[in-house]
């Protein structure tokens, strides 16, 4: 069975519910943006964060800017980073600008419930928004689009992993902020950012960076040349005997990030669903790496 298919059973599993959670996701993201983000300046990165700086440099509508810019980002996608990966950009980079514009007067409207003399209120607000709509959308399997296509191309071109991507990109549009804005604005967007990854990672996606896989199957060499060839991690290949019928077995080990654990998951069980898996939280890992590049549905169709 190729990998295209095994994704498509994988990825056909609650397709509906999965979509409605990321529209939820998309929708508060759009509300939280507009309701803290461009009220109180606060540049997070990518498409959005740059809206909000030329918006205070040369006084550009921000809904404008993001708009034509995720058109863009979808073309100079489709040329440097190619056909399939392009797909699982496209409703996330259609939708969150959509939302944008859909939730301004109703952030308007919540404006007023909203002000504190404390900022440091309004920033521990927003972070924790962010931090869960962002979680929500990325445990859905999509991305907006945006500052992930603008990582990838930098992983791919840059010869690096995405986890660094992101950071070069963040901050390189941090940076930028910073001339425009001024520091202090820039402070708060570092805090957002940090606050709101922390959620994503143990509120949403599992308390730790990474997940335990121990795989039993009939179908072993199968799910092994997926993980190795097509997926592109490693695993380890244990010597068992049941407790029960005494038989020897082999079963595999596998680490992997958080992020995946969903769409990994599936995978095996769309090779194998009577396949016995065990899954744990992986706290640390020496004397080796877990790939930061996560893998989504639309780098395979």
């Amino acid at each position: 069975m190729s990998l295209n298919k095994i994704l498509e059973i994988a990825m056909n599993k609650n397709r509906v519910p999965r979509f409605l959670f990321m529209v939820i996701g998309a929708f508060l993201l759009a509300l939280n943006y507009n309701l803290f983000f461009v009220r109180y300046n606060i540049v997070t990165g990518g498409t959005s964060g740059l809206a909000i700086v030329f918006q205070e440099w040369l006084g550009w509508n921000p809904d404008i800017f993001i708009y034509v810019a995720s058109i863009l980002l979808l073309g100079v996608s489709f040329i440097f980073l190619g056909k399939q990966k392009t797909k699982g950009a496209i409703i996330g980079s259609i939708l969150y600008p959509f939302f944008i514009t859909f939730t301004k007067p109703l952030s308007d409207l919540l404006a007023k419930y909203f002000v504190f003399e404390d900022f440091i209120t309004i920033i521990v607000l927003t972070s924790i928004l962010y931090g869960f709509a962002n979680g929500l959308i990325y445990k859905m399997g999509y991305n907006t689009g945006g500052s992930d296509i603008i990582m990838k191309i930098i992983s791919k071109y840059g010869h690096m992993s995405e986890g660094k991507a992101n950071f070069i990109s963040s901050i390189m549009i941090l940076a930028f902020g910073a001339v425009v804005l001024g520091v202090p604005d820039i402070i708060y967007a570092v805090i957002v950012i940090y606050i709101s990854s922390i959620i994503v990672d143990r509120m949403l996606i599992g308390i730790s960076k990474s997940k335990l896989f121990i795989i039993e199957s009939e179908k072993l060499d199968e799910i092994e040349e997926v993980i190795m060839n097509n997926l592109k991690l490693g695993v380890t290949i244990l010597n068992a005997k049941g407790g029960y019928s005494k038989k020897k077995k082999e079963v595999l080990l596998c680490a992997v990030p958080t992020s995946d654990y969903y769409l990994f998951k599936e995978i095996v069980l769309a090779v194998d669903s009577n396949a016995f898996v065990i899954i744990n939280d992986c706290y640390d890992l020496e004397n080796g790496t877990i790939r930061t590049q996560s893998f989504s549905l639309g780098d395979f169709f």
